[in-house]
């Protein structure tokens, strides 16, 4: 199979997780007039819109079905979209694709940013075209400035730049994708146990004075079209509910599900949201 030229109009292959973020791409591919096919990743993808369209259901560890499936349906680019939890080997039940892939990596990378730039070269060598969720969702990709009515004072916009300069650190380990500063104090790192869990866990080093900032960032390493950070709804109201006070975004770096609605909620909370890039942090002389 050979590598397809770039093509708009190219049917649309969806490898599905969980979360609103799948069935929205399909919707735009659709009202787009593009064709496509969804793969929902069983005990991962979990949104009954996604039934809407042709799809078919395949566990992770199912890599050359999932392949040929995408193949005789005939698709050219394919997205990886949603949120999946970090499998078990014993979870994954890998076939003969699957097993040869982690033998290159090890267990050591599995789940993480390292097993999904291998899961993009399986693909491209399989002759699809990877394309990045904001590829298809232009206003998905978070720019720089204030996307809401609430501004952050100086205190939030010195937690926020520290926080992006830490999760860029964690990051570039490979580990997480956010963090939460308060006060210029670190109440909690992401790691496996995901941003809201984070954010529910920050709560219980929360200290007296102005609430703390979400921070979300890409890993410095990461291929912008495989999972990005990335916020909704959900997000602002978990942070709203442990006491926060904004969330700072790594501009060009992360993503926002359904930003009206997001903004519309943020604003009606009192949270900010507001995009950044990395400054780096002042050196001693």
């Amino acid at each position: 199979m050979t590598a397809p030229q770039d093509n708009p109009a190219a049917k649309l292959g969806i490898i599905a997780g969980g979360g609103a973020l799948p069935a929205r791409l399909a919707a735009a591919a659709t009202a787009a007039g593009r064709d496509v096919f969804i793969v929902k990743l069983d005990a991962h993808a979990d949104d009954p819109a996604l039934d809407d369209y042709p799809h078919t259901s395949l566990r992770i560890g199912a890599a050359a079905k999932i392949l040929d499936r995408l193949k005789s349906e005939e698709c050219r680019d394919v997205v990886l979209a949603g949120k999946v939890a970090r499998p078990s080997f014993a979870s994954i039940r890998p076939d003969w694709r699957a097993a040869k892939l982690l033998m290159k990596v090890g267990m050591k990378s599995l789940g993480d940013d390292g097993l999904l730039r291998l899961v993009a070269g399986e693909l491209e060598r399989d002759g699809f075209r990877l394309v990045g969720a904001h590829e298809i969702l232009g206003d998905l990709a978070v720019e720089d400035g204030i996307l809401g009515k609430v501004k952050p004072d100086d205190q939030a916009v010195s937690d926020a730049q520290h926080g992006l300069n830490v999760a860029r650190i964690l990051g570039a380990a490979d580990v997480g994708q956010g963090c939460v500063v308060q006060q210029g104090l670190v109440l909690a790192l992401e790691a496996i146990e995901g941003t809201d869990e984070m954010i529910r866990r920050s709560a219980d080093y929360r200290r007296e004075g102005v609430g703390g900032v979400l921070v979300k960032s890409a890993k410095p390493q990461q291929d912008r079209r495989l999972d990005l950070p990335a916020i909704g709804v959900s997000t602002v109201e978990n942070a709203h509910n442990a006491g926060l006070r904004g969330i700072a975004l790594l501009a060009g770096g992360t993503m926002i599900i359904d930003r009206e609605k997001t903004v519309k909620r943020a604003d009606e909370l009192g949270l900010f949201i507001i995009g950044l890039s990395v400054q780096e942090p002042a050196q001693n002389d």
